[in-house]
Formats: structure tokens, sequence, C-alpha cells
């Protein structure tokens, strides 16, 4: 033990573990499990493993809910990332995490490293990353605060998967008042990999020999996993922050991708979240093992580190590495060519414990499973907040005064606008697999070598789950579903990342039981199991609570890429039709509403929900997928964000087309107006059909017994038209949308 670290002693009459996130109670549950009171190092250990961060205290009897096997799963969660299926021996590895907490201090350094550790995630499972995506929450730009966090945070992004060569292909950016000061920066990384060629984190076979692996250790991220399960993030906590390299993570991946394919690794893990910690103490409760590890042989680029600070170090860019005994040179080899270091630290054992040794002896000595499978699992209590007592009916009516100047509105605000800004950041089109890059419903990358491509996709409304937590919840699910499926995709599997405020308090642990419910519902019934993912809790700055934000990465699979559809309009006279029930729409659309939260603020969370059905949404979307696979459909788009007018200007706008509309049938008036044109009733997709398929349709169409309805045709004129029997109510010119919706994002960050 380092002379200046406090001793046994004064970490229990200090209560020094309190500053590491253990409660008093936690301590006395460490003395009683190892029988003494353990040192400053072993208080470390134990508080990064037991933090909410690492251990999932608050949230793990919640996921116990969720569905997550299948015929299409290989591996669910437990590992580093999820694997699911996709034939022919391929198999497709995806995970999203947050790194919310880190993003709010350091955005650049927050964000990168976001995304070099998911990257991790996926190629430790011998997988080669093909596609990174992200989800985004930032306050309104008119901050200047906001708009430093936001800047960052996507320079940040696109600089990390730049320069190593993943191709950035999709992800949702959402401005809004409740993620002031605490930015949510959620991080997918989606990979292909042949099933022969799995790898595990498994800590196996006493003697087998333990390797650190790449980058050398500093001092950076120290207590970064008790960082992330704090509220409030203050600037004193910078140094919790790692610091990336994505030229060496490049060269990590390639090494570490090479040496999987020998055969001779028994388990790889990153060092991620507690660093050696985690990934140590994780690798053998794996395995049912033990470690003994020395940290002096550990490759420092810091003097004087102690065994406390190597331990706990989230330095990145670095992997822990079993071998086969005996095989050790081939790490050596493999990992001098990339330029990269291999050191053996340690060895497996067959007692069960973690022991670490430096200097001074044994700095550490602890069993794996009061590590891992005794951290606390708490009950927390809930209770439904008040204020879902008394939301109103979602109003049918709202005066506007101006529906085409409400349309150029609603497309200016960030949230609904064009996220170019941000996309043309990073390279999409690396690797040359890129059909369908950023900018459409989802994005789809192909399989190299095959027919079939994957459709990837994240998506998630606070907004809404704070209105109805459990509907919320699923509609998260099936809006995802309903983007993979307008592309051409059948949906394939879930990983979540799981964003709410402090678990403390009563009502937001309901918000997040709820709505997790809700997921798992919604993920039944699209047989779409959850594989891998992620919690982050008290996303709180202020005393102010985040909106709870479940975010949904989803994988879809394409068998034959000519089945990629896009929402862009292709031809002049081709019918457009929507699927689903237009008149939920005018009955109660605006509640949650993107056009409440421009038009009336004050009003915005007034209002509940509009109604949804699983099983209809689920048949919809069955139906939009056979049409497109039958050849029926030229473009699709669903009706989400700004409802159902700012879906067709999306696809005017992407198309450079007009089109005609016609309302004849409705029972509307000009308040109800508002709600037919604005809301954001779910199960709802707006399609194109060949004009001279548009006979076979309907008549397929209606074997299946879908909602439907003919809105009107695409036109070679770039103009938007709405029209009633009462005559025109909205005439738009395709470029005046256009401008709108390109200029309002670079308005505000220049």
């Amino acid at each position: 033990m380092a002379a200046h670290e406090p001793s046994i002693e004064q970490v229990k009459s200090e209560k020094i573990y309190r500053q590491f996130g253990l409660t008093d109670a936690e301590y006395d549950r460490i003395v009683e499990l190892i029988g003494r009171m353990p040192n400053y190092v072993e208080t470390g250990i134990f508080s990064v493993l037991w933090s909410e961060h690492c251990s999932y205290k608050s949230s793990k009897p919640v996921l116990r809910r969720f569905p997550t096997d299948g015929p299409q799963v290989l591996q669910g969660p437990g590992e580093n990332a999820g694997i699911v299926d996709i034939g022919d021996g391929q198999a497709v590895v995806f995970k999203i995490e947050s790194h919310n907490h880190p993003t709010a201090i350091e955005p650049y350094q927050g964000a990168a490293t976001g995304v070099g550790g998911i990257i991790r995630d996926i190629f430790t499972m011998g997988a080669r990353p093909v596609a990174l995506l992200n989800s985004l929450r930032f306050g309104p730009l008119d901050d200047k605060r906001n708009r430093y966090l936001f800047g960052h945070s996507v320079a940040g992004i696109g600089g990390y998967g730049n320069c190593i060569g993943i191709p950035t292909v999709g992800g949702e950016v959402v401005f809004d008042e409740r993620y002031s000061q605490n930015p949510l920066v959620n991080a997918m990384c989606v990979g292909l990999i042949d099933q022969g060629q799995i790898a595990k984190g498994y800590a196996s076979g006493v003697g087998n020999p333990v390797l650190v692996v790449g980058a050398k250790t500093g001092r950076d991220g120290i207590h970064g996993a008790t960082f992330a399960s704090a509220e409030d993030p203050h600037e004193k906590e910078r140094s919790a922050v790692q610091v990336g390299d994505p030229f060496m993570e490049k060269l990590l991946m390639e090494a570490c991708l090479e040496l999987i394919a020998t055969g001779k690794v028994v388990g790889i893990q990153d060092m991620g979240a507690a660093g050696l910690t985690s990934s140590s103490a994780e690798m053998a409760s794996r395995a049912g093992s033990g470690l003994t590890m020395d940290v002096t042989k550990v490759p420092r680029r810091e003097e004087g580190m102690t065994a406390y600070e190597i331990m706990l170090s989230e330095s990145q860019e670095r992997m822990l590495v079993v071998m086969q005994q005996g095989e050790e040179h081939i790490a050596f080899d493999i990992f001098e060519k990339w330029g990269l270091e291999a050191t053996v630290i340690g060895n497996v054992t067959d007692d069960g414990m973690l022991r670490v040794l430096d200097d001074d002896g044994i700095a550490a000595e602890i069993p794996v499973t009061a590590l891992v499978d005794e951290a606390p699992v708490l009950s927390r209590p809930s209770l439904r907040p008040g204020y879902l007592d008394e939301l109103l009916p979602s109003p049918r009516a709202w005066q506007v005064e101006d529906y085409g100047q409400a349309l150029h509105t609603l497309l200016s605000t960030p949230t609904i606008a064009s996220k170019a800004w941000v996309y043309h950041q990073y390279d999409a089109l690396v690797r040359t697999e890129t059909f369908v890059p950023p900018g459409s419903d989802a994005a789809v990358v192909g399989v190299p070598g095959t027919k079939k491509a994957l459709a990837l996709v994240t998506d998630g409304n606070g907004r809404q789950v704070y209105l109805n937590p459990e509907q919320g919840g699923a509609m998260a699910v099936a809006e995802a579903a309903r983007n993979l499926v307008v592309t051409g995709a059948k949906p394939l599997a879930v990983t979540d990342c799981l964003n709410y405020g402090n678990p403390e308090k009563l009502d937001v642990f309901y918000q997040f039981e709820t709505s997790a419910q809700g997921i798992s519902e919604a993920c039944r019934v699209f047989e779409t199991p959850v594989i891998s993912g992620n919690v982050s809790l008290y996303n709180e700055s202020r005393g102010v609570d985040i909106y709870p934000t479940p975010v949904i990465g989803m994988v879809g699979l394409l068998e034959d890429v000519a089945h990629i559809t896009t929402s862009k309009w292709k031809a002049a006279e081709n019918p457009l039709y929507l699927l689903g029930d237009l008149q939920k729409g005018i009955d109660g659309g605006l509640g949650g509403s993107e056009f409440l939260r421009a038009f009336a603020i004050d009003q915005a969370l007034l209002y509940q929900l509009p109604e949804f059905d699983l099983a209809e949404e689920k048949q919809i979307q069955d139906a939009c997928l056979l049409a497109i696979h039958k050849g029926f459909i030229a473009a699709a788009h669903d009706v989400s964000d700004g409802g159902l007018l700012v879906a067709l200007a999306e696809m005017a706008i992407d198309g450079g087309l007009g089109a005609n509309l016609t309302l004849t049938k409705w029972d509307l008036n000009e308040a109800s107006l508002a709600s037919l044109f604005f809301g954001e009733a779910p199960s709802r997709i707006v399609v194109e059909v060949h004009r001279d398929k548009e006979e076979a349709f309907l008549k397929w169409i209606r074997q299946t017994g879908t909602s439907h309805l003919r809105l009107g045709e695409v036109t070679r004129d770039a103009v938007l038209r709405v029209s009633s029997d009462d005559g025109v109510l909205l005439e738009a010119s395709v470029d005046s949308l256009k401008n709108a919706w390109q200029g309002a994002i670079p308005a505000w960050m220049n």
C-alpha cells in the first residue's frame, strides 16, 4: 500500500468510503462478506463494481422482465454485446451505451470516448465493426452552453469514428429544455462476424496467462464509473473523463481481430467502466475462476501510479486478454507488428479470488463472488406521479391561422429540421457498403459478399414516455420497428439505452419500471428480443430530472438489397396512400406532439397521448413490409414527429417533387385540421405506390384488412398542395419548405 493512502482504520473511521459512493450499509456488508475491514484499494474496487453504472443494482430487477431469447439470438445480455443470426453462418453483433455524464463536463472527449468504448465492445466479441449510430439529446439552441455541448459532442463523435474508419450512418437528435446541462449521448455500434469466430469474456483455465494489451495506463478516468452513477456532474470531476485516441484504437482493433482469429484466445474483454477492475472481475465471475495480477507489470504512461490508480483507471484503448498457456508469444508477435504492447500481468487461478499484487505485497485480495455476485440488488419503491392523473384528453381542435406558415415553423424547429449539419461531419460512406446514408428513416449497410443488407435505427421520445410511461415505452419500440419496415427490412432484435433521472425519487423509478414494461410488451409483439443494452440513471442537473428517455437501437435484415426502400418520392403521377387510421390522428393526435411544443409550450405537457394498439401497429407494419417485397411500393415514410404534413413535406423535399392531396370524406372543421395535419398518432405510414401497380396494391391491401386511404398523387411541379371540398387549405413550394427545414440548425450554430 502506498504510504500516502489512508489506512484501513481511516477508511472506516473517517468514512472515506462515502466519497467513493458507498453507503454505510454497503460498507458494513463488505466487511461481512470478506470477514474484515477492507483497505483503501479494496474499498475503491468495491465502490466501482458496486456502483449503479457497473452493478445495475437499481435496474436489475426491472431488466429481468425483458424478453431476451428467440430462434435468432446467439448471445443475449451478459456479454460485451449481443449477437443475432442472419443466416449462412453469419451473425450481426450490436450494442448501445451511454456517455452522458462525461459529455456534460467535457463534450468532445465525453462523446468521443463513448464511441471508442462501444466499438471495443463489438470487436472484443470477434466482430468487425461496420457501422456507428447515435442518439443525442440537448437543451434548446438559444442557450450558449447548449450550443457548446451540442457542437463539441458532434465533433467528438465525428472525430473518433472518422479517424478509425467506421461509417457513422444514422441516429437522432432532439432538443428540449429538460436536457439542458444534462445532455444524453448514446452511441451504438454494429459489427459482422462468422459464427465460428465468436469470442467471449471468460477467464478460464488454471494457469492461463492474463495480458494487458493496447495503450499504456494513465490517471484519466479514475472513478469514472462512480462519477457516472452520481447526480449533477460538476467541473471538478473533469479528471473522471477519459481521453481517447482513435488511431490507437484502430491498431488495437486490427490486432485483436487478428489475435482472436488464431483460435488461441481463451477470453477477451474491453477495459471500459472501472477499467482493469471490472474486466478482470467480470471475466473471472463468468468462468467461476480467480485471477492474480501484479500491477507493477502494467505498462504506465505516468510516474508513481499506485495500485489503486492502476486498478481504477479508465484509460482508453486497452483490453484484457486470457491466452492459452504457452501461446503468449502469438500475442506478443501480433501486437508488436501493430506497434502495440502486450504484457503478461498475471494468471488464472482456481481459488475464486481477485488478487492484486504490487511492490508492497498484496494490495487487494477479494472473493470474486463478493465483488460481482454479491453486489447489492435494490428493491426500490415507486409511486405513480400525480400529474398522470391530471392530464386532459388530447385536444381534437386547435385554432391555426395559416397552415402553411405552421408547417414552415415546424420544419424549422431543431428537433424536426434537417440534421445535415450533424451528419455531414461524419464519414458515412467509408467501407463503401453504405446503401442508405443518414437522412432517411433507417440507415442500410450491405453484408459483403451477399445480397443481404442490415437496416439500422435508433429511436426514442422522452416526452411521450413522460406523458404515459408504459405506452411511451411501447411506442418507442414500435417507431424503431416502423422505421426498419419502411426501409424494407424485417426487425430482428433490440439493444436499449435506458436514460432516466434519480431512481431514488419514487416518481422517477415508476417511470423507469413502467416504461420498461411497455418496452417488454412491444418487443414480444414484434418478436424483437432485447439482446444487449445499458442503463444510465441519475441524469439530473440542478434538481431537474431529464424526461424518462429509453432509446431503442434496432437492427433489421433485408434478404435482398433489391428491397431497399427510401422515403423520397420517385415519380410524378404515382398515387399516395396512408396505411393506418387517419381518424385517430384527427381525434386525439396532438397529445405529446411537436406542434404543441412549438405553439403552446406552456400546455405541451397537459394532454394525454393518442390511443395506441400494439396489435394494430404490427398488422400495419406487416402489410407495409409485404407490399414492399411484392414490388408495389416506390417510397415509404412513417408519420412521427410533426405529424402527417411534416412527413409529406420531408418526402417532397427528399424527392424534389410535389403532390396534390385531397380531403373529402372527413368530419372536419377549421379547428380540427390542426390535429389532422400535425397530430402524431402512431401506426401510420405514407406510401407512394407505383401507378401501374395501384390496382394490384389495392386488391392485396384489402385482403389484409389494413386501414388505408388514398391521399392524392405525386406531381412534377414542386408544390405541396392540400385541398378539400371548400377549396385549397395549404399551398407551399417545396423550395420554401426545404429552406425552412435545411436552414434551422446551421442558423443557430453559426
